[in-house]
């Protein structure tokens, strides 16, 4: 009687829980999400060289995350191609991330590791936006300059919205996604600035190459055109870009 009652009080909602769950539970399909985090397509052969794992492996992985929604593909000639399916996934893969505990992730393997480390944890993208020490400044800065509110969830304010708007970023707030969205950074344990404004940010940096991406990794680096532009834009100061 008892798991007669549980069966039927269930949400039916759980099964599905558990099925993506289960996605992100095997750590070749974790490392492919952690990848796609830079926003980019990648092969799968270069997802399995990335992984550790023989391309046979790596197609089937591959697979079931594009099955269970986590991942698009497109096919170019001969060459897969995948990504993050969009922003809610990466969110998703990212939230996750930060609850891991600072103590739990494996120690850096080598100089190489350490310093692809330190990296990241200086700059990066997440999905199509900055985070690490550099998002962080940033967000920092948009909300002491009274352009971004972060007491009553993250809002660009008037002003925001005009800085945008003299900075010659165009901010599209039709779409579904929102304008202003808090994101846990996962080095920081802080929020940093998500969203369409966030996205549109990070490109924009890209495009005037006030940032570089440091080989075909999620690390990014500020130039020194780009600490001159985010020091008289926003009073960022200089070593914080560093």
């Amino acid at each position: 009687m008892l798991d007669d009652m549980t069966s039927t009080n269930r949400d039916p909602r759980a099964g599905a829980l558990a099925r993506l769950a289960a996605l992100a539970a095997d750590e070749t399909r974790a490392a492919c999400l952690l990848a796609l985090l830079d926003g980019r397509a990648w092969t799968a052969g270069e997802l399995a060289r990335h992984c550790g794992v023989a391309a046979s492996t790596l197609s089937e992985h591959l697979g079931k995350l594009v099955g269970g929604g986590l991942l698009t593909e497109e096919r170019q000639g001969r060459h897969r191609y995948v990504r993050l399916a969009d922003a809610r996934v990466a969110q998703l893969v990212e939230d996750l991330t930060a609850h891991i505990a600072p103590d739990a992730a494996e120690r850096p393997r080598g100089l190489r590791q350490s310093g692809a480390d330190s990296a990241m944890a200086r700059g990066r993208t997440c999905y199509d936006h900055l985070a690490g020490r550099l998002g962080i400044a940033v967000t920092d800065a948009l909300t002491a300059r009274g352009m971004l509110r972060q007491d009553t969830g993250f809002a660009l304010t008037d002003a925001g919205l005009d800085w945008f708007g003299a900075l010659g970023v165009d901010l599209d707030g039709r779409g579904r996604r929102p304008l202003a969205r808090a994101c846990l950074d996962w080095t920081e344990r802080r929020p940093h600035l998500a969203g369409a404004a966030g996205a549109a940010l990070c490109r924009h940096l890209l495009d005037q190459g006030w940032c570089v991406r440091i080989g075909s990794g999620r690390a990014v680096k500020v130039t020194g055109a780009g600490e001159r532009a985010l020091s008289g834009l926003l009073g960022i100061d200089t070593a914080a870009l560093r």
